[in-house]
């Protein structure tokens, strides 16, 4: 896991960023970054494909299984967020994580 030094500069470098933390236990930053890196692992081979002239259709495939397996991992990581992070919050009396959950909803189903 990042360190608290190399999670401050996560944050100050993402200019997307909430700047709310969340400490996950090993488990979940383990089962999140093996995703993550096979996904990292499916691009690059979309992109030797790219470079060694596959076909289309072909190449359109695999983006569809990153694109299933980036699904994938955001159904955990939602999960993994409305156990823990929303619970804690709707149970510590802070009613507003609904409508930031809300939001959020919004956005990725665009």
């Amino acid at each position: 896991m990042a360190n608290n030094k190399e999670k401050d500069l996560m944050t100050e470098e993402c200019p997307y960023c909430s700047g709310k933390r969340k400490d996950r236990d090993e488990k979940e930053f383990k089962d999140l970054m093996n995703r993550l890196k096979r996904i990292e692992g499916q691009v690059r081979g979309v992109q030797n494909m790219l470079e060694n002239g596959v076909y289309c259709t072909d190449i359109l495939m695999q983006v569809s299984a990153i694109n299933s397996a980036l699904n994938s991992f955001n159904k955990v990581l939602l999960g993994n967020h409305l156990k823990t992070c929303v619970a804690e919050n709707i149970k510590n009396g802070n009613h507003e994580v609904i409508d930031e959950l809300m939001d959020t909803l919004q956005k990725l189903m665009k």
